[in-house]
């Protein structure tokens, strides 16, 4: 991509309001394991902005130069055939990109495809790569994802999880890595996802279009400002774009060390329980997020601020709703359960109550397992 063409991206840090969504991009793009950001909003809410934006904030990665597939040339674990079987690789540094999804994408197109003629003819695998070879180690944007067939969604979300894409076709099989940032946009006018296909997503956010006039006001003077000279648009938000950007370094080689206490693990379990969350995505997901939200901010210790902002990122999708439940009533929902374990908290601190289970070295914390997935 031309310098010409990044400086025309409108910056990150420039983005008025919408400090919610911009703070769960910022924290998949710190710690992908997050498992990727639903945004759910109506039009001209900055989404689209928000994430092209998103990539040129992130550090250059090394590539192999030619390889279709984008493997790391550190990481023999997960390089593609050919780049493993190579006595020299060439690499080359990059940003990450962004890789669209249509909503008309076939299965096909997606996963890629196999000749099964040439498989059966001479038992040569012949690949031809699909969206989700170019969004390895890149970031895979699904605007409209409610539009998209649910196999298709089932697919993306699959590969998003296990980090490979699986193609089988008439008894033959092909994987490759496929590691990603997952974002998908949608507009809950035209259209929800299923319930069980919601909760695949790590997070997911609300946005609106703001109602204050003077924020307004500011939107459209940027808008225009950019519109009238990018180049000179964009010089001026550069430091506050590049103070982002070390940030999100400092976060991602941070995050291995932060530690969770157990107390504020069982609140995260009680805040889960008490909104009837499914399952245990929730849980896993609300530590992930705490311990991400303590990187960013510099910090190895979880504290019961980043449980409640983890809260309302990690849980908005995932709570059964009441009749005629709104989103703005599963948000006092969400707070409600937030401010009950807050207090059964103070009580167990009170009481002196040890926390329950502890780790095997008897640290009463849990340590986050988070090494780069993109390495």
């Amino acid at each position: 991509m031309s310098e010409k063409h990044e400086r025309l991206l409108y910056p990150f840090s420039a983005i008025v309001g919408q400090d919610l969504m911009k703070e769960a991009l910022l924290l998949n793009a710190i710690n992908p394991s997050i498992g990727g950001v639903l945004i759910k909003g109506e039009k001209g809410t900055a989404k689209s902005t928000s994430v092209r934006s998103l990539a040129y904030l992130l550090p250059d990665q090394e590539f192999v130069v030619g390889c279709e597939f984008g493997c790391a040339p550190d990481d023999q674990s997960s390089m593609c055939q050919k780049c493993r079987s190579s006595d020299k690789l060439d690499v080359i540094k990059r940003k990450m990109i962004v890789v669209e999804l249509p909503v008309s994408a076939t299965e096909d197109k997606v996963v890629g495809t196999l000749d099964i003629s040439e498989a059966i003819k001479h038992g040569e695998k012949r690949f031809e790569p699909g969206i989700l070879a170019a969004a390895h180690r890149n970031i895979l944007y699904v605007d409209e994802v409610n539009l998209l067939n649910d196999h298709i969604v089932d697919v993306l979300l699959d590969a998003a999880a296990m980090g490979v894409n699986v193609i089988e076709r008439e008894g033959i099989s092909y994987a490759h890595p496929s590691k990603f940032i997952l974002i998908g946009t949608m507009n809950p006018e035209e259209g929800d996802l299923r319930p069980q296909l919601l909760d695949r997503f790590g997070l997911c956010v609300n946005v609106t279009g703001i109602a204050d006039p003077d924020t307004r006001m500011e939107v459209v003077k940027r808008r225009m400002e950019f519109e009238k000279d990018p180049e000179r648009f964009a010089k001026k938000w550069k430091k506050a774009d590049d103070a982002i950007a070390r940030r999100i370094v400092s976060a991602k080689r941070l995050l291995p060390r932060v530690t969770v206490p157990d107390e504020l693990t069982r609140m995260i379990i009680d805040i889960c329980i008490e909104l009837g969350v499914d399952g245990h995505r929730g849980d896993i997901n609300m530590m992930k997020t705490s311990a991400t939200i303590a990187a960013y901010q510099g910090r190895k210790v979880v504290t019961e601020d980043d449980v409640k902002e983890a809260a309302k990122l990690v849980l908005s999708h995932r709570i059964k709703r009441l009749p005629f439940d709104d989103d703005t009533g599963s948000e006092e929902r969400i707070e409600e359960a937030v401010e009950n374990a807050g207090q059964k908290h103070e009580e167990r601190d009170a009481e002196g109550d040890p926390p329950d289970g502890g780790g095997p070295d008897g640290s009463g914390s849990t340590q986050m397992v988070a090494s780069d997935p993109f390495a």
